[in-house]
């Protein structure tokens, strides 16, 4: 794979909803109320339920390996959530938009890819960055 720093990854978009919530809640046993109790979420000072953060970083790691085609290929992966994805109770859910872009290749066959992520105009994911094999 040729790669050069300033390459830009093909974009994905993501609807999550909370159906999806309640399925990475079942998977990751991260049963929080706010990720499913519209009335908790608010009591405790959020707009609504909020998707798991960790939900969210996954979903941004696909960009990188649907483009590397491998996930084996991710060797390392950091994120600091920095807003939270606010997910309504609708059949469409949150749009989440997440672009990348290789910003250092290095010479041992690896390079650094440099994600953001964005919800409502807004990132939610700060120094999303991940190291992979090319």
């Amino acid at each position: 794979m040729s790669v050069e720093v300033g390459t830009q990854l093909p974009p994905v978009t993501v609807h999550v909803t909370r159906e999806q919530l309640v399925r990475y809640a079942g998977a990751s046993g991260d049963f929080n109320p706010i990720h499913w109790n519209e009335r908790f979420a608010k009591e405790v000072g959020l707009p609504d339920v909020i998707s798991h953060g960790m939900l969210t970083m996954a979903l941004a790691g696909r960009i990188v390996t649907d483009w590397l085609g491998d996930p084996g290929k991710l060797l390392e992966y950091y994120v600091r959530f920095t807003r939270p994805v606010v997910v309504p109770d609708d059949a469409e859910g949150a749009l989440v938009e997440f672009t990348a872009k290789v910003a250092e290749v290095r010479d041992n066959g690896t390079a650094r890819v440099d994600i953001t992520a964005k919800f409502d105009g807004k990132t939610v994911l700060g120094k999303a960055q991940t190291v992979v094999r090319l």
